[in-house]
């Protein structure tokens, strides 16, 4: 038995709320004013025609059959006004605010979508709307939801296709996301790619199946993008996985490489003690803090001096990536915060692998990056500028920057 995890309340026929039945009077009156505005620019349209007999060849022909519109507060009756032209000529009224056929207001038909990908299944979407507008939701049911995942897999085959070159992409941010959606005995990876244009937005550029982060899987990703008119990105973020940093060797071999601070600090500390981890992420914090690169370099020399003794594998997990883990120094100082990591991708997927968490067991591999689109697409609507946007006019056109600070040319 499937376990229905919404709570029913009471109808809206049960329980009658005088506010909200007050506010449906006030709806259908607001409607009622606004299409009669409408037909009144429609009808001075028509102002200067007339008949032989010199009266007006177009009139008010009374009203459509009324018809019910569901909203976020019920059910609201409509009229439309029809108009006839008395010289014979095709004269008909539409409503742009109540257009015909429409049975539903278009912030409804938007909440379908938004119920599914943030935790509503397909079998309880009918309990769903019926909280929302009332017993009376007629045409608001799961078939709904499936229909518009159809939509959303020609979105996402459409969107993985669009040409690249109309913006310079300038960083790029890339992830390995595990779904945990199964096939056969591997779990299925989405490969994420977020970049940033010369505005300062940042956008997803891929989310494809990848299969371990492979190299031969992320070179098809980085193919396809530079396929698609993606220029050499001035600088990527990852983790360690090598599948990532060999295919962009050979695809993109000029840009540079910054490993991800949060990442590298979680494999130092899994190399040493509990007791320990303290200390170490203090010590770490001292690098990727440091003011200047040569700062950062001491903190290097010192956080090898207090642990190489005891703990060896960490200092050989951190200095393996020396040179990547400070490459953000080259880079403008406003940029760093966002340099440093990974987390443009990771604070998005921490939402997004709730729902699909929750969906994983009735999601085919396709269906499951759809998802992903479709919950990305939402979280691109909040994102913000990069912090000191301004400057990436500078990094494209090869401007040199030390320690954060552009490096001014000395006049000829």
């Amino acid at each position: 038995m499937i376990e229905n995890n919404l709570i029913e309340f009471a109808s809206r026929e049960s329980n009658a709320d005088p506010l909200t039945e007050l506010l449906r009077q006030g709806a259908r009156q607001l409607i009622a004013q606004a299409v009669e505005a409408e037909l009144a620019v429609f009808m001075s349209a028509f102002a200067e025609r007339q008949c032989p007999n010199g009266r007006a060849a177009v009139v008010r022909n009374g009203y459509q059959p009324e018809r019910q519109i569901q909203t976020g507060i019920g059910a609201i009756s409509v009229q439309i006004p029809k108009v006839r032209a008395k010289d014979g000529s095709p004269v008909t009224f539409r409503s742009a605010l109540v257009p015909p056929y429409v049975r539903k207001a278009r912030s409804l038909e938007a909440a379908l979508p938004w119920l599914y990908l943030k935790g509503i299944s397909t079998g309880e979407m009918l309990s769903a709307l019926s909280v929302l507008v009332g017993a009376d939701a007629q045409g608001l049911s799961a078939s709904t939801v499936a229909r518009l995942k159809r939509q959303w897999e020609q979105e996402y085959h459409a969107w993985c296709t669009r040409r690249l070159d109309q913006d310079q992409w300038v960083y790029l941010w890339v992830d390995g996301i595990y779904s945990g959606l199964r096939a056969e005995d591997t779990k299925l990876c989405a490969l994420v790619v977020i970049g940033v244009n010369a505005q300062g937005h940042k956008q997803f550029l891929a989310i494809e199946d990848g299969v371990r982060e492979s190299t031969q899987s992320w070179r098809e990703v980085l193919l396809g993008l530079k396929g698609r008119g993606m220029n050499c990105p001035q600088l990527a973020i990852g983790d360690g996985a090598m599948g990532f940093w060999s295919a962009l060797d050979e695809v993109y071999p000029q840009s540079k490489q910054q490993r991800c601070w949060v990442h590298k600090t979680a494999n130092v500390l899994n190399c040493v003690p509990k007791s320990v981890q303290p200390k170490v992420k203090d010590a770490l914090h001292q690098i990727w803090q440091a003011e200047t690169q040569s700062d950062a370099h001491q903190a290097f020399d010192r956080f090898d001096q207090l642990f190489s003794a005891k703990y060896p594998k960490a200092v050989q997990c951190l200095q393996k990536d020396k040179d990547e883990l400070l490459a953000f120094y080259e880079f403008p100082a406003m940029h760093w915060q966002s340099l440093r990591t990974t987390n443009p991708i990771e604070s998005t997927f921490s939402t997004i692998r709730h729902r699909t968490k929750r969906a994983k067991g009735c999601l085919s591999r396709d269906g499951m990056l759809q998802m992903m689109f479709k919950l990305g697409q939402c979280a691109e609507q909040n994102w913000r500028r990069l912090r000191g946007f301004e400057d990436l006019n500078k990094v494209i056109t090869g401007v040199k920057f030390k320690d954060g600070v552009e490096i001014k040319q000395n006049a000829a």
